[in-house]
């Protein structure tokens, strides 16, 4: 598996830029991956037909989006592309608009990328690491913050307290549209929050796309993922949780909390 700082060239970030609308900007981050070979404009499409069908679930936190699209023959190589906007745009989600940051992802397959999605998905769930990428002033600066490991969080004592166990058939659901993105960056946090309950060598979580989803719901407890999406799987026979911050560990230790009333 392939890390952040590999996938992410020098010539694939551009930062301050000014655009009117997230149209633009994920069509600016995409025209950096097609700059950089990684991806024909059929790929740009794609990533802008996401929004588009399945709404603005890619905004995953507050000011952030993660663009991205289905592995095609349109992806030559796994790359991402890093685009800071001057000004902030409204994706249409509720509640982490405007968006600053907008992170695109070209995947080849499933599996590459995805130590890359951990590695982001910690560092901006930090806030001081996320303060230095905002002020970053070249890409080679903003690279070199990414290849740091955000500082120790230290623990509530809510999550330092011991979970009961419960029964359960040992699996979670985090689900996006393609379930190769927005997917993994719920993945990571919730693997991290059930590592912090003990719970990890115990309940196994699958990030997993829309159609898979509603066949895997049944070997499942629960379903995590984004209001857009939630409205699209519907009744799948098991609780599904919207999630609006998809790199904050309180939000998803409180939704543990709740569906499995501990």
């Amino acid at each position: 598996m392939t890390s952040l700082s590999a996938l992410l060239a020098t010539d694939a970030i551009a930062l301050d830029v000014q655009v009117s609308h997230w149209e633009a900007a994920i069509r600016l981050a995409g025209q950096l991956l097609e700059s950089t070979g990684a991806v024909e404009p059929e790929y740009t499409d794609a990533m802008l037909d996401v929004v588009k069908d399945n709404g603005p679930y890619i905004v995953v936190a507050p000011g952030f989006a993660f663009a991205h699209a289905r592995p095609s023959r349109a992806v030559h190589n796994t790359a991402m592309s890093w685009v800071r906007l001057a000004e902030p745009v409204e994706f249409g989600h509720p509640k982490n608009d405007p968006v600053t940051l907008v992170v695109a992802l070209a995947a080849k397959d499933t599996t590459e990328h995805t130590k890359a999605m951990a590695q982001l998905a910690r560092l901006l769930s930090n806030k001081e690491i996320r303060a230095k990428l905002d002020h970053a002033m070249s890409g080679q600066d903003l690279l070199e913050v990414l290849g740091g490991d955000p500082p120790a969080r230290v623990l509530t004592e809510e999550e330092l307290a011991p979970v009961p166990e419960i029964a359960s058939r040992h699996k979670i659901l985090t689900v996006c549209g393609n379930g190769l993105g927005t997917s993994l960056f719920l993945k990571n946090t919730l693997e991290d929050v059930l590592s912090r309950w003990g719970w990890a060598p115990y309940v196994t979580v699958e990030a997993t796309d829309t159609i898979s989803a509603r066949g895997k719901a049944q070997e499942a407890d629960l379903i995590l993922t984004s209001n857009e999406i939630a409205r699209t799987l519907g009744d799948v026979g098991i609780p599904i949780h919207s999630i609006n911050n998809f790199t904050d560990p309180l939000e998803v230790d409180a939704a543990l909390r709740d569906l499995y009333d501990v």
